[in-house]
């Protein structure tokens, strides 16, 4: 597939039409035109269809485009490093909110104080979100919780942490997963593993909630609960940092629910900015990733 190609490719996608591409690349657009009509005929697919007096990707546009960026990265990091021999470029990471507002910033201040040269750019979301990026070439690499399909992508343990239950202050005690049957459990949407986690233990006691309340963030679930409109499962530590921490009553969960660990995911050949920041996880140590 030709470098070429794809940029061009890329550039109409970026500048929203042919017009304006042209400008950027120098080129007059019936040059731009002629070349992705030659590509598309060459691939066997249509890649942009007409919406009003725009372009937009068709499905098999947007498949392509996430394989042109990641080509195109990697063509810009191989000239790069030759040229300077330094780690430099761009590193687009997804991340599980826990990990990116308890866990991810030490060692990204670390990233950057080592590797100036280095842009991240990172997106949070569920794990099952954040696989879903993965997949779709929108992200390098991804820290996703437990349990999780490696399939054919490669992984190394990042994080541990403890997960307690929260109630609102004054609310019974759970003495059992059963005992939490009907009540309404606030977490992220779907294809969150916390959540997952604690509907699994839920059933392990006979019991089902009585609604889930999905929400989108950290801060929004331990208000919920310390309004008395739920209980839900957070990691420790995001909870010794939230706002409102010592406003709900934790709860210890069995030790199969409670110790999650988080790792960094990724397909194919690591990055050189992927592989240094692989060197400052602490997980790093534990499977001999670093001497």
């Amino acid at each position: 597939m030709d470098l070429d190609d794809l940029h061009i490719f890329r550039c109409v996608v970026r500048e929203g039409g042919v017009t304006r591409a042209a400008n950027r690349l120098h080129r007059v657009p019936s040059n731009v035109t002629t070349r992705i009509k030659q590509f598309e005929e060459r691939l066997g697919v249509t890649l942009f269809r007409r919406q009003g007096r725009g372009l937009a990707l068709t499905d098999a546009g947007r498949t392509l485009l996430g394989h042109a960026e990641r080509l195109l990265q990697m063509a810009d990091l191989a000239e790069q490093e030759l040229r300077s021999g330094a780690v430099r470029g761009v590193l687009r990471l997804g991340s599980l909110e826990s990990a990116a507002g308890a866990r991810l910033p030490p060692v990204l201040s670390a990233f950057h104080a080592e590797y100036p040269d280095v842009s991240i750019e990172l997106q949070t979301g569920t794990t099952a979100a954040l696989l879903r990026l993965l997949e779709h070439f929108e992200v390098e690499a991804a820290f996703v919780s437990e349990p999780f399909e490696t399939g054919r992508l490669s992984s190394l343990p990042a994080f541990e942490e403890e997960l307690v239950l929260i109630s609102a202050k004054g609310a019974p005690a759970p003495r059992s997963a059963a005992s939490l049957g009907g009540q309404t459990l606030l977490a992220f949407p779907h294809g969150c593993s916390y959540r997952r986690r604690l509907v699994e233990w839920m059933a392990e006691g006979g019991a089902s909630p009585g609604r889930i309340l999905d929400l989108g963030s950290y801060h929004a679930i331990v208000a919920c609960v310390a309004a008395g409109t739920g209980v839900a499962i957070v990691p420790a530590e995001v909870l010794d940092q939230a706002v409102l921490g010592t406003a709900v009553e934790r709860h210890p969960l069995p030790d199969r629910f409670r110790i999650n660990r988080t790792h960094l995911v990724w397909q194919g050949e690591a990055s050189p900015p992927l592989r240094a920041l692989m060197d400052l996880l602490p997980g790093a140590h534990k499977v001999g990733i670093m001497p």
